[in-house]
């Protein structure tokens, strides 16, 4: 948690990554609907104060993500299927919040959440073998992740059906962009296990 020294270009991964990604999904929907998407309300100011706020406590569960679960399943499955398992699992800890109704995430699909979680999973996993396992990194984009991924909504207005498929088309967009960089991010890091094995296991990475 205290492993800062990393290169600059990894703290700007870990608050922009999905800040860029939804301005993309943006321009997307206009190229393919022809019209803008909903756009969020939250002043610029206003997220990167949350984000300093959120990264020391509503991001304290990396502790048990990506600072005990990830590296023992690395050891047995390696980073990349790895990243892969603790993505479904991590969207599981969050099914509750799907029948809240005073969650953001009342009512809208449950499985294009999974699909969407493990690719975000993925990129984390990434960032965190360049960074030698530093949580702290790993923290600061999971906060920014809750914090930006509302600049252009995903949720689809007066949903219901938890277990279906049914999903905006900025959903579909931010899906098929967070996949796209995930298969990126596993080839990337299969090659990285079959050249230099110790890499992934985060023993002795330099940033």
């Amino acid at each position: 948690m205290l492993r800062w020294r990393v290169g600059a270009r990894w703290y700007l991964f870990a608050i922009g990554y999905m800040a860029v990604l939804k301005l993309t999904v943006a321009f997307l929907h206009r190229v393919v609907a022809g019209s803008w998407p909903r756009f969020g309300h939250d002043l610029p100011g206003v997220i990167v104060a949350a984000i300093v706020i959120s990264t020391p406590f509503q991001a304290g569960e990396e502790v048990g993500w990506r600072g005990y679960a990830l590296p023992r399943l690395v050891s047995r499955f390696g980073v990349g299927r790895a990243s892969l398992l603790l993505g479904v699992a991590w969207a599981c800890w969050h099914l509750p919040q799907f029948f809240i109704p005073e969650a953001d995430t009342y009512g809208q699909s449950f499985l294009v959440f999974t699909i969407q979680v493990t690719a975000l999973s993925v990129a984390m996993a990434w960032l965190w073998v360049r960074t030698g396992g530093s949580l702290l990194l790993t923290m600061l984009m999971h906060a920014a992740v809750n914090n930006s991924k509302d600049i252009v909504p995903s949720v689809t207005l007066g949903a219901r059906n938890v277990f279906g498929l049914h999903a905006s088309l900025v959903a579909w967009l931010t899906v098929t962009l967070m996949w796209a960089w995930a298969a990126y991010f596993l080839l990337r890091m299969s090659l990285m296990e079959l050249r230099r094995p110790a890499e992934c296991q985060v023993r002795r990475v330099s940033a």
